[in-house]
């Protein structure tokens, strides 16, 4: 039987999301490509998080900060205060999620729990806040997901993790798999490794369990269009004004 949506999927399908912002202008997860994104329209906003020494929450992608800012080293062996001064492209700085939520509070957010560590953190912080209706767990770890739904109950909107996703996909060929009935939506690739993730097939196999689809991460005009055509649920893009386009093309922008 179908379950009832839940609350932070409370809009139309299919749904936008600013992928860390809107990545593809070199500012990913920082307050001012959120702000970008959500001047220019959406409303759901997806990030990730880690953990810092201290257990500070920070709002950023990678392990480490080398790639992105004009800083180095490991977020979970840094304190806060050490992250703090570090500059994505040498201009923006990293931002703490619990500032991000409440920056933007009008915003939904799509919270990758990119390591153990800021798994209970975050939990507290969305206990703390009330923000059960504006953020969605999500993590490649099954059991990482699953420990945050144990933890927060059915409250808290959280997608499945790869090995949900690969259940979910035997299913769809009919093959009986076990599958965690407390998640909302599946977030997955189009592709995965050469193999096609995303097709009919799976696409009704969701519906049909009360699951929506969504699909990271999406730049190109033509598999946007293909995708939506397949009845997914959202896409997640780091290029903001090609997915409206897409979009207000097939009147499903709003």
């Amino acid at each position: 039987m179908e379950q009832p949506r839940h609350p932070y999927l409370d809009t139309a399908a299919p749904i936008a999301f600013a992928h860390r912002g809107g990545a593809a202008d070199g500012l990913e997860n920082t307050a001012s490509a959120f702000r970008r994104a959500l001047d220019c329209g959406y409303r759901y906003l997806e990030t990730d998080v880690h953990a810092t020494a201290d257990g500070k929450l920070a709002a950023f992608h990678d392990a480490t900060l080398d790639r992105v800012t004009d800083a180095g080293g490991r977020i979970s062996d840094l304190k806060w205060a050490d992250v703090r001064h570090a500059r994505v492209a040498g201009s923006e700085p990293v931002p703490l999620f619990e500032e991000l939520l409440e920056e933007f509070p009008g915003a939904r957010w799509n919270v990758d729990i990119k390591a153990e560590p800021a798994l209970v953190p975050l939990v507290e912080l969305i206990r703390r806040t009330g923000a059960w209706d504006r953020v969605c767990v999500g993590s490649f770890s099954e059991a990482r997901v699953a420990r945050a739904q144990q933890l927060a109950g059915p409250r808290l909107a959280t997608s499945l993790g790869t090995r949900g996703v690969l259940g979910l996909r035997l299913r769809s060929y009919g093959i009986r798999a076990a599958l965690r009935r407390s998640a909302v939506c599946a977030q997955v690739p189009e592709t995965q490794s050469g193999v096609r993730v995303v097709d009919h097939r799976f696409v009704r196999t969701a519906h049909a369990l009360g699951l929506q689809v969504h699909v990271w991460t999406v730049n190109d005009r033509e598999r946007m269009a293909a995708l939506l055509d397949l009845g997914v649920d959202g896409i997640m893009t780091d290029h903001l004004g090609t997915l409206i386009d897409v979009l207000k093309e097939r009147g499903a922008w709003e």
